[in-house]
């Protein structure tokens, strides 16, 4: 174990310092400052491109994907860094097929769609869904990092993350979407450099790309068109690129967080160019981050560190890399540190600040008997923030028995966004669903894949459900790592002794799809059973223009028919 020296922390501090700053300049000084609701959740609608696509990026590289990426790479190898192909796909899907809608309608909460589309119901049922995916995911975002950190470097898993939390709570309850908006921006720089300043250490010590290239194709790690269609496969091109695109997908156009954001763009074409750089901004990261997991098994291809026993887990990979490389360089280890908390700070701040608008669109403000005066709505969205940031707080110690990060990550946010995304894919794309179909539908789907999901970690957990992973080796270990390696150790391999039942054995990035299609085939059948809307009486600008267009030029034609028909 070594430890942080005093130039690392001060860094460290520094980070949060400027975050901190950036809240009370939003919140006291700045010309607008965060006075209304508007200012507060939209910034105004006068945001500018560069710092909304930082912080639509910032808020994608969370934490885990910063440690959870190399460590993917390490273990199961490249098959999963296919992911990029499905994330600018998502990009095209969402400027032209689902942010239309929100730019026409000009809303603050994007459930509030579900409520002109559906009815009150469906919109509670749609906002509910998003505060516990928020509530279930920022605390592992947060816990992930600290300890990580924690049994690599002795940092106190106590002390920082309720600090880390605060410093977040913080500047989000004063500055609002701007102070979120631009604490990202100056984070994501941070990002950037703890990530560069590791690869290229890494790089030069290993001996360059040529040599990790051929360790990682020695031991098979380089796999990215693994054809296999069978579903409960962890990993394979179908997978990655078409499972996660409807994960990915759900996270863009069916996400408060980053609907509100776009919105916050003047235009939709300055929204477009947002999300432009943000599919940009994702493969550039991605790919770093992935080329760092083989970096780290270039320099470790002749003793593993899990296998050593030096650390338990492979998610604390990436930070006994960074601490065994550069340990005695100072101030990198605190750029790192910075770095990874950076991503957290990002995320946690995004939630934070989504989930306020949801709450108080959604939850509060539609049963105040009197309308909500401005002054009286800060103060209550402040009390919001602070809340929640502290229920955050409290469940970040409640997530300890989780498998790995990515896995974990998705598993438990594939419960929520397949149902929203169906019941958003429903009221845009069929016009005849009802409000029947889409409640129905969307809780048939949460409970579907939370049964799914919930049962899958429990027999992972258990031992029943095991992946295969890419070979290790201890030959070049030292003699004194060498006694805490036993045969048993190096030839284990764990024998299911039950066989779990087959749905819970389907890959984690599967669970969007399904969730997205049980939403939709059960909405569309309980709407068939209790009557199909008439599409003639839906607003056309619910419905998404690929749908819009082809409809309403077809209505347009029928009423030609009708003029002819009456002319003669």
């Amino acid at each position: 174990m070594k430890y942080l020296d005093w130039l690392d922390l001060v860094m460290f501090v520094g980070m949060l310092i400027v975050s901190a700053v950036i809240g009370i300049y939003f919140g006291y000084f700045a010309a607008d400052k965060q006075n209304t609701t508007s200012q507060y959740l939209m910034g105004g609608k006068t945001m500018g491109i560069f710092p909304v696509s930082m912080s639509l990026i910032a808020s994608y590289i969370s934490g885990i994907s910063i440690l959870g990426l190399p460590s993917e790479m390490y273990v199961y190898g490249t098959q999963y860094s296919m992911i990029v192909l499905s994330e600018v796909l998502v990009s095209v899907t969402m400027a032209y097929v689902y942010l239309p809608v929100f730019y026409t309608l000009q809303i603050t909460s994007s459930y509030e769609y579900l409520n002109k589309r559906f009815s009150s119901s469906v919109k509670i049922l749609g906002s509910c869904i998003f505060v516990l995916k928020m509530m279930l995911y920022i605390p592992i975002v947060i816990y992930v990092p600290a300890l990580a950190l924690n049994q690599v470097t002795g940092v106190s898993l106590h002390l920082v993350t309720p600090a880390v939390c605060l410093i977040c709570i913080f500047y989000t309850t004063l500055g609002g979407l701007k102070a979120v908006v631009w604490t990202d921006t100056f984070q994501i720089m941070i990002m950037m450099l703890g990530i560069v300043a590791v690869l290229i250490m890494g790089l030069v010590n290993v001996g360059g790309f040529g040599i990790v290239l051929e360790r990682a194709a020695a031991s098979n790690r380089l796999e990215f068109l693994n054809m296999d269609p069978d579903p409960r496969t962890r990993h394979t091109i179908w997978s990655v690129v078409f499972g996660n695109y409807f994960f990915w997908l759900a996270s863009c156009s069916a996400n408060q967080a980053m609907v509100q954001r776009c919105l916050s763009l003047p235009n939709i074409r300055k929204a477009n160019i947002a999300i432009g750089i943000l599919a940009v901004g994702i493969i550039v990261i991605v790919g770093l981050c992935c080329f760092t997991g083989l970096i780290i098994y270039a320099t470790y291809h002749q003793c593993d560190p899990i296998t050593a026993k030096r650390i338990k887990k492979p998610d604390q990979i990436l930070p006994f890399f960074v601490m065994e490389m550069a340990g005695n360089i100072p101030g990198l280890p605190g750029i790192f540190l910075s770095g990874v908390f950076s991503a957290a700070l990002s995320t946690m701040s995004t939630g934070l600040n989504s989930m306020t608008g949801v709450i108080f669109e959604d939850m509060i403000k539609p049963f105040c008997k009197s309308p909500v005066t401005e002054s009286r709505a800060s103060t209550i969205l402040k009390i919001v923030v602070v809340i929640i940031g502290v229920i955050c707080v409290a469940m970040v110690f409640v997530v300890e028995r989780l498998g790995t990060l990515i896995q974990a990550g998705k598993s438990l946010s594939g419960i929520t966004a397949g149902p929203l995304l169906g019941m958003f894919s429903l009221g845009m794309f069929f016009p005849w669903a009802n409000e029947k179909g889409a409640l129905i539908g969307g809780i048939v789907s949460l409970i579907t894949t939370a049964w799914i999901s919930i049962n899958s970690q429990k027999e992972i957990t258990l031992g029943n459900i095991v992946f295969p992973k890419k070979p290790v080796s201890t030959d070049g270990c030292p003699a004194d790592l060498m006694k805490n390696i036993t045969l048993i150790d190096i030839e284990k391999i764990k024998i299911p002794s039950v066989e779990p039942f087959p749905l819970f054995e389907i890959s984690y990035l599967w669970y969007t799809f399904t969730g997205t299609a049980v939403a939709i085939i059960v909405g569309l059948a309980i709407s068939y059973i209790s009557g199909f809307n008439d599409p003639k009486l839906v607003d056309k600008d619910l419905i998404t223009p690929v749908v819009q267009k082809f409809f309403y030029e077809e209505k347009k034609e029928d009423n030609n028919e009708m003029k002819s028909k009456t002319t003669s």
